[in-house]
């Protein structure tokens, strides 16, 4: 077995926003929420298979499926606003994080290093690996990345021994007094939009029309399964971390910024920089992903190339970099952005997800590769769940 696109979308994924979430979870309310991430990873999966799928099958990612199917010229054109708005400005709004994480792991690694060096340098290394064009070596890249990340922050849990009885506890569903805001967070920072756009982006771009579709769809369903429960793990990792080392205790603000530096009283000077160097992993890691996402949602949706080498594509993707590598640098506030990219996603991730979910129901679309009705079962909760998850952020957002 050979793991490919599926840890592009862990890679993607397992950022700041994630760690931060994550950090506060278990800070908060110790192992409590771990079903939460649990539905959502199982969730992830089901999504990502499906877009998955879609981009084997037809040989399409998900933006230039919306762009063909979608027939009414009003609607076509809504479609194209709230993708570029919600994926394209979503993305370079979000990579200011993923800068600004990633550098703040090297300045905990290297403090003695002028901190305002590291946002430059990763931009320039993640703008240097998109702007290549090529696919296997910005893949082999986020893998290695994505390893290192794993073996950090799970030798992390290790270090903090949490109970295992207390963290199977957390299997049991509950919703202790406040945490609403928390099991939303979780949801929302591992069911991401620009994913299902990534993962089919990906495969559409290596469609063979010659090769055994059956096979490669087996093939990239256990990738799929196995990179987002690697996700899952780490996540779980992390939350585990925080909950042995700040449950229950006058821990203040936690946040991806400061877990590094306030694990180093329980866990000694081993554990600081193996958080920092995670931090710098899922920062970097993020940061490259989420330009290639952007990337291929606009070009999708505007009917350009969505291969890697292409001008257009490469110019879109680090017009991405450059704004996120601007905002971090320069210490702007990403705020209205970023609230304005939320809104967006608000609005856009019921709708492609219901999307997605009918595109692969369509023979005419998917030919035999449509869904099971177990699958389409087993989809019900979960859009049902994002539909809630929506509205919610945009009642928040709003009011």
């Amino acid at each position: 077995m050979r793991l490919g696109p599926g840890l592009l979308v862990t890679a993607a994924f397992i950022g700041p926003g994630t760690i931060t979430t994550a950090s506060v979870a278990g800070a908060n309310f110790g192992f409590a929420l771990i079903w939460t991430l649990l539905f959502s990873v199982l969730a992830t999966i089901l999504l990502q298979s499906m877009a998955a799928r879609l981009g084997v099958a037809t040989g399409q990612d998900l933006a230039q499926a919306l762009r063909a199917h979608i027939e009414t010229p009003l609607f076509k054109t809504l479609a194209i606003f709230l993708v570029i708005s919600a994926i394209g400005v979503g993305s370079a709004a979000y990579e200011a994080g993923n800068l600004s994480g990633a550098s703040m792991g090297l300045i905990e690694i290297f403090p003695q290093v002028n901190a305002q060096l590291w946002t430059p340098l990763i931009a320039f290394l993640s703008a240097a690996l998109l702007y290549s064009g090529k696919h296997k070596v910005v893949e082999n890249a986020l893998i290695l990345l994505v390893i290192l990340m794993s073996l950090v922050f799970i030798s992390t849990l290790v270090m903090a021994a949490p109970s295992l009885s207390d963290v199977l506890a957390g299997f049991i569903p509950s919703m202790p007094e406040g945490s609403i805001t928390t099991v939303l967070a979780l949801v929302g920072t591992t069911i991401v939009p620009y994913n299902l756009f990534l993962h089919s982006g990906v495969l559409a771009a290596r469609h063979d029309s010659k090769s055994d579709k059956q096979k490669v769809i087996k093939q990239t369903n256990v990738d799929t399964g196995v990179s987002i429960a690697l996700g899952g793990v780490i996540t779980l990792a992390i939350l585990s971390t925080a909950s042995v080392a700040f449950y229950g205790t006058d821990a203040g603000q936690i946040s991806a910024a400061n877990m590094a530096v306030q694990l180093e009283p329980l866990l000694g000077d081993a554990a600081h920089y193996f958080f920092a160097i995670g931090l710098f992993a899922a920062g970097l890691t993020s940061a490259i992903t989420a330009p290639l996402a952007g990337a291929y949602a606009v070009c999708g949706m505007l009917g350009w190339p969505n291969k890697m080498d292409n001008t257009r594509f490469k110019s879109v993707a680090i017009v991405i970099l450059l704004f996120g590598a601007a905002v971090a640098s320069l210490g702007l506030d990403p705020v209205a952005v970023i609230i304005f990219a939320q809104a967006a996603n608000g609005l856009l991730l019921p709708i492609v997800t219901a999307y997605l979910v009918w595109l692969v129901n369509q023979s005419s679309v998917m030919g035999k590769y449509t869904n099971s009705v177990l699958i389409n079962l087993l989809i019900l909760p979960v859009l049902v769940l994002i539909f809630g998850l929506s509205g919610y952020k945009l009642f928040s957002l709003i009011f």
